[in-house]
């Protein structure tokens, strides 16, 4: 069992940092029975884990075997290996995981944009993913940036690299759309970079020193 003395917390889970500030950790007295057990809870999902895993794989063959024996147009049953997959990630990386929770937001939300860009793709591209759904998701995790710092208003600035994150990828959206690269109504893309931006500039100019001391402990900068 660890402590993380910034956020005055008891970290039960086999990690050196804390997973809400990220602080260094101080390990406490060791009890040989304690409550939850989470080991056993871990043991446990991984057996799911793998359960899942093999039942996926399983299935998918199946789903593959389907598609090409009987010819569709569609090859579908690449979108459902890809919702299997989502699925595993979910298990191994969002709750087995020993990453942050901001780190696995961000991985997280990455595959399941570019899963529906596969999608798209799978299904014929119109540029819908693009288009509405990636800058949709970029508005959406904005807000809840915005709820957690509200919420976990003690440790507010701990999420300024996220929103850092958020405007690189809005950014990228309408970098597509100049260089022609699928995006062709940049008009959304141009709503989520806006109020990605707005939110970081509100943190960094209302944060005031403590948002320019935390970049400057994230970029290393003295």
């Amino acid at each position: 069992m660890s402590k993380c003395k910034q956020c005055n917390i008891e970290i039960l889970d086999e990690t050196e940092r804390c997973p809400l500030c990220k602080a260094v950790l101080e390990k406490t007295i060791e009890v040989e029975n304690m409550y939850p057990n989470v080991r056993m809870t871990t043991r446990r999902l991984m057996l799911i884990s793998h359960i899942y895993l093999f039942c996926a794989i399983i299935v998918e063959a199946l789903l593959v075997y389907v598609n090409v024996a009987y010819e569709f147009q569609i090859f579908w049953s690449a979108i459902s290996g890809l919702a299997l997959f989502y699925g595993y990630m979910l298990l191994r990386y969002a709750i087995l995981g020993k990453s942050g929770y901001q780190s696995k937001t961000i991985v997280l939300t990455l595959i399941a944009l570019l899963m529906l860009v596969a999608i798209d793709f799978v299904v014929g591209y119109q540029g819908w993913a693009v288009n509405y759904v990636l800058p949709s998701a970029i508005l959406l995790i904005d807000a809840a940036i915005l709820a957690l710092m509200i919420v976990n208003h003690r440790n507010w600035q701990s999420y300024m690299m996220l929103q850092l994150f958020m405007i690189l990828c809005s950014a990228l959206t309408l970098l597509f759309y100049v260089m022609g690269w699928g995006v062709t109504k940049p008009l959304l893309a141009g709503v989520a970079f806006a109020c990605s931006a707005a939110l970081f500039l509100g943190t960094l100019i209302i944060g005031d020193r403590r948002a320019r001391t935390e970049l400057k402990r994230r970029f290393h900068i003295r």
